[in-house]
Parts: structure tokens; sequence; C-alpha cells
């Protein structure tokens, strides 16, 4: 699936209101009015959610969104893709189908992102709503550790005019892109080979290293849970994160819709597409 965002081509905060499908309310201490956000974190956020537009920029399979109420909190799904299905090459090779199409293939993840109000001086928290089984995520609260890569995190001075009334910020080393793509490498096999225990928020997921089937098992039942109608479509359904108000909702759709809106977007139906 093709990444999408909902951009705009200004900094102005203004811009960015009404962009969310539905309102939603932060529930960190991060949570503040608008008019109480500084100048210089009011820009370098605008900035970087405008920069998604750009290409690559946001990682294929995601979808961000900030909150209508607060531009410090951004609203995000994951739809995770992963590989091919080499579940022929299994008598011959011992492959674990698991393993090759991936453990968390086709999961739906939504997480949420909080700036810290001395933005860009310190990295913004990424935090899963959706429940799932990875060592660098929090079964307790869903806070996913950025540490392996960023550590530090790295910012350039922001410089500040007062007299000339404009806000100057230089390009930093560390992006809200970067912490995209680093979310999305670290569902795959070569970031969870590389995670060391002391990383790990989620000791029971570091059974990785050592039961691998183990692992493979309880992350294969996360992906299945998060697909699950009432992880989906119930707003009251239980959360790592404790009670949110999304900004990104999905709606159970009608066979009938359904093939209304692929038909407008000139999609086949699917059994043509698989014959």
């Amino acid at each position: 699936m093709a990444s999408k965002v909902t951009s705009s081509t200004s900094a102005d905060v203004s811009k960015y209101t009404g962009r969310a499908t539905s309102r939603s309310t932060g529930n960190t201490a991060a949570t503040m009015a608008a008019d109480m956000i500084s100048p210089v974190t009011r820009t370098a956020v605008s900035l970087e959610y405008a920069s998604l537009r750009h290409t690559l920029h946001c990682p294929l399979g995601m979808y961000v969104v900030p909150s209508v109420e607060n531009l410090l909190v951004w609203d995000a799904v994951f739809f995770i893709h992963q590989g091919a299905d080499y579940s022929f090459l299994e008598p011959f090779f011992h492959v674990l189908t698991s393993q090759s199409k991936g453990y968390y293939a086709d999961a739906i993840l939504k997480f949420r992102l909080t700036f810290p109000s001395n933005y860009p001086e310190r990295p913004p928290m990424v935090q899963f709503v959706t429940d799932v089984f990875h060592p660098l995520v929090s079964s307790q609260n869903g806070t996913f550790n950025m540490a392996p890569r960023f550590r530090p995190w790295r910012y350039a001075l922001t410089i500040t005019s007062q007299a000339s009334s404009y806000i100057a910020i230089r390009p930093k080393e560390h992006h809200v892109f970067d912490v995209l793509h680093y979310i999305k490498a670290a569902f795959k096999k070569h970031a969870l080979d590389g995670i060391s225990e002391s990383d790990c928020l989620n000791k029971e997921a570091f059974r990785y290293h050592n039961s691998t089937s183990s692992f493979a098992a309880l992350a294969t039942q996360s992906s299945l849970l998060s697909q699950s109608a009432s992880a989906l479509f119930d707003r009251d359904h239980p959360s790592m994160a404790g009670k949110v108000t999304d900004g990104i909702t999905f709606r159970e759709m009608s066979a009938s819709d359904l093939q209304e809106g692929r038909s407008k977007l000139g999609l086949k139906e699917w059994s043509e597409e698989s014959s």
C-alpha cells in the first residue's frame, strides 16, 4: 500500500486544523493548548509534518495525521507488508514460513507520536496504541524504545531573532521521518537480530534470541489480533496506551460500498487480481 499523509505546504499551524478524521485528545503530560507552544517548537513540528510530503519521507504503508487539538500529538497507523511467501521452499531448506513472510506480516498497528515542549532538543515519544508483542515495545503502556537508533538524539542549534521577528531553524541531523523509518525497520528480522537485552522494554519478547519459535507464535498472534474487527472498529477496545481517542479511525464497509469504492479507484475485483 502506498504511503499517504495529510500535508500542507505551509508551516502555519492553522493550516492543519480539521485534517484528522476525528477529534483526538492526548492523554500525556505533553498535551497543552496551542497558544502555549513556543514559536520554535511550533515551527519545527509544523515543518517536520510538511516535509512528509516529500518522496520516501513517509514510509510505505504508513499514514500520519496531527491531532486537530494539539500540534504536538500525531496519530499514525502502520500496515505491515513483509516479503513474499517462500513456504514452497520449506521441504528443501526447512525455512519457517512465518520467518520468510515476516513475524508481523499483515499487522495493522496504530501508534502515537508526542512531541516535547522543547522539541527539537528532545525527540518525540512513540507509543503504540495497538497491542503488539515486540522487544522494544513496553507491554505496560505501549512505549517504544528508540534508543538503539537515536543514541543520542542529534539536532542542530535553533537560532531565534526577536529583533527581526522571524525564526530560523538550521537543518537537524535527526528528523521525524527518521523516526518513522526506524519504526518500520524495527519489525524486520535484521533489526530484531541486533536488539540487545538492555534496550528491551518487553523482556519476555527477548526470547526471540533463544526461542525463535515461541517468539514467532506470540508475534504472529499479536499480528492477527491487530486485524480483528474489535481492534479495528471498536473505539472502546482495550489498549496498551490506555483510553485513547485516535485521530485515525476505521469504518467497516459493506460489500457494495467496498465494490463502489474500488470501482472509483479503478481497481479490479480481488478475484480477478488473483486469477
